[in-house]
């Protein structure tokens, strides 16, 4: 039956991704060449802002907001996607990986640089997004909620059905414990948080995680030094398996990509429009900063994280079976290079990843929901659908909830990538605006008539009177 479903949500899926994977090249050169080169250009200035404190002194700073970043974005794409990524697309795969983050690292400067210029309050925070500056700059709440939707489904139930599947497959690998048994605690325990309890457990596993991401990364860093010798040669490996003649006489070629783009884009997400949500509820004096931020996260997801789990596979030199799927490939990798409790360790890694990252995408669910109507009814069934898909996710076999997971996930980005192409000329605008003022010396400081006939910006639009009534 799963077989079934696969072979019926690959159907739109492969006609969607071999389009996709193209578009999101394209679209994320024409970003690079419309802004300069904007994600290397200002690569160090990244670095700078990452350390900045904002005079302020209210919300987080531009540093922790990046760790928090980066810590749940460590997980699922980066041990389990990779892991994927190499036992079907080879090791070219993780070239167009790269690929895919290099040009969509000017994607997500502009996506998440609108969803600051679109912010919206909320009380003593902020909220955005997508869904935010469609309906605020393009004057299309229809496409809004367009968005809203896939991104609910998208986040909400099919993510967290691979994040569950990750999370159970894991356990079955280091400790052989029942798919089901494991399902229904990781239900319960997601029920008793997104329900409105065990508010604790969330803000313990805030700090748990970062601490697991660095452990994870020095581990993957150190595998990768103990080998350095060898590293040369799995370069080489990569390039020639991305662009073998092999390859292209055997017309595996433009699977490969599409691989890598697919693996790519879960992992990092630029241009999918998922981030931006994360992004919107910042608080810094340029909308520009959080671009840069955010872009800098996806240079160290893909670029750092997710190269150290490919290296560590690929000198592995494993050759995946029906045995293996998926975290299990990576579990293997690990023990081969650091001794039999690696795979114990990326049990409990994963498990605290993937539930985290279960929370925090029923979150970008529910600030959607509410973008569409606030309702306390349609929350409840929300929450219900949360629960129920964690249980399918848990009991579902791998291949099945990918699927899903590549289908939903193109559709969302397609009506992502279309509204930042259209606004992108606002995007450069407020570039340019950042550039000129650290021209002059000065820290940046964005307000909405800065650029003529910028409107409904509510969150600068304050900011302009206050500064002027000062």
């Amino acid at each position: 039956m799963e077989e079934i479903l696969s072979e019926i949500i690959n159907v739109p899926s492969r006609f969607i991704w071999t389009y996709l994977v193209y578009i999101l090249i394209g679209i994320g050169l024409f970003f690079t060449f419309k802004l300069k080169f904007v994600q290397f250009r200002y690569f160090f200035e990244m670095f700078r802002i990452v350390g900045q404190k904002e005079e302020k002194g209210k919300g987080v700073s531009s540093l922790q907001a990046f760790f928090i970043s980066a810590a749940s974005r460590v997980g699922t794409g980066n041990l389990t996607g990779v892991a994927l990524a190499v036992a079907t697309g080879g090791p070219g795969a993780v070239f167009w990986m790269w690929v895919v983050a290099l040009v969509g690292m000017a994607s997500s400067f502009v996506e998440s640089t609108l969803a600051q210029v679109y912010k919206v309050k909320d009380g003593d925070h902020f909220r955005g997004g997508p869904a935010y500056y469609m309906e605020k700059a393009l004057g299309a709440r229809w496409m809004g909620i367009i968005f809203a939707v896939l991104i609910t489904i998208t986040f909400g139930l099919i993510f967290n059905a691979v994040q569950a599947n990750t999370i159970v497959g894991s356990m079955e690998g280091a400790f052989n414990l029942d798919k089901t048994t494991v399902g229904i605690v990781l239900a319960v325990l997601t029920g008793f948080i997104i329900f409105g309890g065990l508010k604790r457990v969330v803000t313990v596993s805030q700090l748990i995680v970062p601490v697991m991401a660095v452990i994870y990364l020095g581990l993957a860093l150190f595998v990768v030094l103990t080998n350095i010798s060898q590293i040369p040669a799995v370069f080489a490996m990569i390039v020639k398996d991305a662009f073998g003649i092999e390859q292209i006489a055997g017309g595996t070629l433009g699977s490969i990509i599409i691989i890598g783009a697919k693996r790519g884009l879960f992992s990092n997400e630029a241009g999918m429009g998922s981030a931006p949500n994360a992004a919107a509820t910042a608080n810094v004096s340029h909308p520009a900063k959080q671009g840069f931020i955010q872009t800098l996260g996806v240079f160290f997801d893909t670029m750092v994280i997710c190269s150290a789990t490919a290296f560590m596979i690929l000198l592995f030199n494993l050759t995946p079976g029906k045995e293996l799927d998926g975290i299990q490939i990576t579990q293997a990798a690990m023990q081969h290079h650091v001794g039999s409790w690696a795979p114990a360790f990326v049990a409990v890694a994963i498990f605290l990843f993937a539930f985290s990252s279960i929370v925090g995408n029923y979150y970008y669910g529910e600030t959607n929901i509410e973008f569409i109507k606030k309702s306390k009814t349609t929350l409840a069934v929300y929450r219900t659908a949360v629960v129920a898909m964690v249980i399918f996710g848990s009991v579902s076999g791998f291949q099945l909830v990918w699927d899903m997971a590549d289908l939903f996930m193109g559709l969302m980005a397609i009506i992502n990538l279309i509204a930042i192409l259209l606004l992108s000329g606002i995007a450069a605008k407020v570039l340019k605006d950042y550039t000129d003022q650290r021209k002059t010396g000065k820290n940046p400081v964005f307000k909405a008539s800065s650029i003529p006939g910028l409107k409904n910006t509510e969150a600068w639009e304050d900011e302009k009177e206050t500064l002027q009534s000062k």
